[in-house]
C-alpha cells in the first residue's frame, strides 16, 4: 500500500496549478516571462490573485501527499518520502512533458507538514529576505538553507537533515539561472509585471 501511496504523491504533485490556471486565461505560462510555472511567474503574468492561488495549491501539495502516506499506513520517513515525490512531480510534471516549476511552495508545504518548526524557520527567513529585497528567488534559496542548517541545529528524526538537504540541493539547483541573473544584478524583483502575450 506503501508504493501505491507514492505513486499517488508523484501523481498529485504533478499537477500543474499555475499552468492550468493560466490556460483557462488563454495564456501558455511556458511562454510567458521566465516560462516557469510556479506563483512567482503566474502572479507577473496574470496578477497577485492568480498568483496567490497558485502557491497555496501548490504547499497544499506538499503538505497533502505526506497526509496520504499516513492515511495508507506509512511510517514517518516514507510519509515525508511521499512529500519528496510530490515535490518532484511537482518539478518535472508528465503533464508538461516533464518541466515544471522549481518546487518552492511544495517544498514548504512538505516541511510544514513534517516537521512545523523546520518549515517556520525557513517560511520566516525567506520571506524576510523577499519583503526587504523583492528577490524572490533569493529569498526562497536563503529559506532552503535555512531549513537544512536548522534541521542540522535543531535535532530531530536521524532521516531529516538528508531528506531536507537533498531537497535543498535539488531547489537550488532548478535556481541556478536565477542565481547567474543575481551575481549579475539582472534579476527581476517581485511587482514587475510581465505581459501576458
Amino acid at each position: 500500500m506503501t508504493g501505491f501511496a507514492l505513486m499517488l504523491s508523484y501523481v498529485l504533485g504533478s499537477v500543474p496549478t499555475g499552468a492550468w490556471l493560466a490556460r483557462t486565461r488563454g495564456v501558455d505560462i511556458r511562454q510567458v516571462g521566465s516560462g516557469n510555472t510556479g506563483a512567482t511567474n503566474v502572479a507577473r503574468a496574470l496578477g497577485p490573485a492568480a498568483g496567490i492561488g497558485t502557491l497555496l495549491f501548490d504547499a497544499c501539495k506538499g503538505a497533502l501527499a505526506v497526509a496520504v502516506g499516513y492515511a495508507f499506513g506509512a511510517d514517518a520517513l516514507t510519509a515525508a518520502l511521499c512529500g519528496a515525490l510530490a515535490v518532484l512531480g511537482h518539478n518535472y510534471s508528465p503533464f508538461l512533458r516533464f518541466a515544471g516549476g522549481k518546487g518552492v511552495a511544495t517544498t514548504l508545504g512538505l516541511l510544514l507538514a513534517v516537521n512545523p518548526v523546520l518549515g517556520a524557520c525557513a517560511l520566516a527567513a525567506g520571506l524576510t529576505v523577499m519583503l526587504v529585497t523583492r528577490l524572490v528567488s533569493l529569498g526562497s534559496v536563503v529559506g532552503a538553507v535555512t531549513a537544512v542548517l536548522a534541521a542540522a541545529t535543531l535535532g530531530g528524526a536521524p532521516w531529516q537533515l538528508p531528506l531536507v538537504a537533498a531537497l535543498a540541493g535539488l531547489l537550488v539547483w532548478r535556481h541556478r539561472a536565477n542565481l547567474v541573473r543575481l551575481r549579475a544584478g539582472t534579476e527581476p524583483r517581485f511587482g514587475e509585471r510581465v505581459a501576458a502575450a
